[in-house]
């Protein structure tokens, strides 16, 4: 088996956990702890078990190792927390973030998550056009942007629950899922 279809078969679990927490957020805009506490469990066990190499991710497959399994959970998690502070962002959204970084580990995480942010922006932007709402979007954004300079000058914490009327709620699983899945298949064709 070569290396490249190796460490793809080791990330399966993974795959098959975010399509099944994406299934549900589509139908239940909730992403279903359980799941995520699963995968979490199977990504450090799995890092741990496996082989010694240098991720799923990379030319010699096999395991990160435990603790840095558990480093890539807790960059996953840091690194989009602050936009839950924001509250931009729901807590399953992070959580689902910390599942992807023990299966990948702290530097292929911090690719999954710019992925991701790269296809929330383009899902986003689909619906509001899709819906005809660019232009509501716009002002949004312009209250946003204000609001938050306005508050940061008063010496305030910008928070998003003082927006306006908003365009719609994506179920960002969707975004987590098609980015981790994007970044993995851009790593595996060896576009580095």
């Amino acid at each position: 088996m070569t290396p490249n279809l190796m460490g793809l078969l080791a990330l399966t679990p993974l795959l098959v956990l975010l399509l099944m927490v994406t299934r549900h957020d589509i139908r239940s805009r909730r992403i279903p702890n359980k799941l995520v506490l699963i995968g979490l469990v199977l990504g450090v066990v799995l890092n741990g078990l496996l082989p010694e190499g240098q991720g799923f991710n990379s030319a010699i497959p096999g395991g990160l190792g435990w603790l840095a399994a558990l480093r890539g959970s807790v960059v996953g998690m840091a690194v989009v927390l602050p936009i839950y502070w924001l509250r931009a962002m729901g807590a399953g959204d992070v959580k689902l973030m910390s599942m992807v970084g023990a299966f990948l580990g702290s530097a292929d995480v911090l690719g999954a998550v710019l992925a991701t942010f790269i296809a929330g922006g383009v899902m986003a932007l689909a619906v509001v056009l899709w819906s005809r709402q660019l232009s509501r979007m716009l002002l949004n954004v312009k209250l946003i942007l204000l609001g938050g300079f306005v508050k940061m000058s008063a010496g305030q914490a910008p928070l998003m629950n003082d927006l306006p009327v908003s365009v719609g709620k994506l179920p960002y699983a969707v975004a987590i899922t098609v980015g981790t899945l994007g970044y993995l298949v851009w790593q595996r064709v060896g576009w580095m």
